[in-house]
């Protein structure tokens, strides 16, 4: 217990600033349902949902500032 305290602390003072994960939510659930029935692995799933559905946001955004010029 005494090293949990200022281990948590320190994990917290290290975390980054505001996280913008635009898509993830979306693409977890999406990928953690297809895993949960591709095998049970609804966690990886929602992982690799994550991580597809915020790079596709973020192409999506910049196509969508390329086509706006102001």
């Amino acid at each position: 217990m005494k090293i949990a305290a200022p281990l948590c602390l320190s994990l917290i003072l290290l975390l980054p600033g505001p996280a913008y994960a635009k898509g993830c939510i979306k693409g977890a659930v999406v990928g953690g349902v297809a895993g949960h029935y591709a095998g049970h692995h609804g966690v990886l799933g929602a992982m690799a949902g994550c991580a597809i559905g915020h790079h596709r946001a973020k192409e999506h955004e910049k196509e969508h500032s390329q086509q706006d010029p102001g």
